[in-house]
């Protein structure tokens, strides 16, 4: 017979199991929404249409209706596809950046090494959403603006997160024994040590979209990237927060989008660390 103690680790996995499951369905949901929306919504959502504006939410509009009279709703569905795709175009950008930066500070000798992570301290010594909203307010309001700021802001933590992981690698016993053999170093990096060292970057890449929808949201709400009458989700907080006190739905229904979307890939970062690392599932 177990004890109460043995019970209790016993369920935890299934506690798990269904964490990750419903984790795994929010990010399938948001990405689906994002691929297929701009297909199923319907051409009204960019038409103005003034005798339905700021209707309540109700069973012709479940989300309400816009100060112009769109559907909330799917002008939500209409925008996951601008609002995600803009995310993911950041992170992938400025992890490729930061990626070469890492290689070559690993390949290029030890004044290379030095010369490039001490650019990247001073990088992030500056708080990357200032880095981020001085270079999209100095190219212009728009949402390829906030993309660019973005990537020139995020790719110094990527560089040093995979420098250290790359040193780790380096000193691992395969690698010595690659090196015996005459293998190159340029090779020894682009077929070995590179590709056993973009596990933890993938992991980062789950967190770093929802924490990029963030920002990027945060980017247009205060003016400086994607502008209205946009769809992205941030530029439709910002076209209703003069209206917040008499028609809340239109600000929540973007506020609450973002949100669930940041937290669902967040927790899939946190999976993925667990997969990654299985001693964490026993802490």
């Amino acid at each position: 017979m177990r004890t109460v103690p043995q019970l209790i680790r016993s369920t935890r996995p299934t506690k798990r199991s269904t964490l990750d499951a419903i984790v795994i369905a929010l990010v399938c949901l948001v990405v689906a929404t994002a691929l297929l929306g701009p297909l199923l919504a319907p051409e009204s959502v960019f038409r103005s249409n003034v005798l339905e504006a700021l209707q309540p939410p109700s069973a012709a509009h479940w989300f309400g209706t816009d100060d112009q009279g769109r559907d909330v709703l799917w002008r939500l569905v209409a925008g996951a596809r601008e609002t995600l795709l803009a995310a993911m175009l950041v992170v992938v950008s400025y992890s490729a950046i930061g990626c070469l930066v890492a290689v070559l500070a690993t390949v290029g000798g030890r004044w290379l090494d030095e010369v490039l992570m001490r650019v990247t301290d001073i990088a992030l010594a500056l708080p990357g959403m200032v880095v981020a909203l001085g270079f999209a307010a100095a190219m212009g309001p728009s949402l390829k603006s906030a993309i660019i700021a973005m990537i020139l802001a995020g790719w110094p933590m990527t560089a040093r997160l995979l420098r250290g992981v790359m040193h780790e690698t380096m000193a691992m016993p395969f690698v010595a024994g690659a090196r015996v053999l005459g293998v190159s170093r340029t090779r020894l990096m682009l077929r070995h040590v590179l590709p056993n060292s973009l596990d933890a970057l993938l992991v980062k890449w789950a967190g770093d979209i929802g924490f990029t929808v963030l920002l990027l949201a945060g980017l247009s709400f205060i003016g400086v990237g994607a502008q209205p009458p946009s769809a992205e989700w941030g530029a439709m907080i910002s076209g209703a927060k003069g209206y917040i006190a008499t028609a809340w739905w239109v600000a929540l229904a973007p506020g609450l989008a973002i949100a669930v979307t940041a937290a669902s890939f967040g927790l899939l970062g946190d999976l993925l660390q667990v997969r990654r690392n299985p001693a964490l599932r026993k802490k």
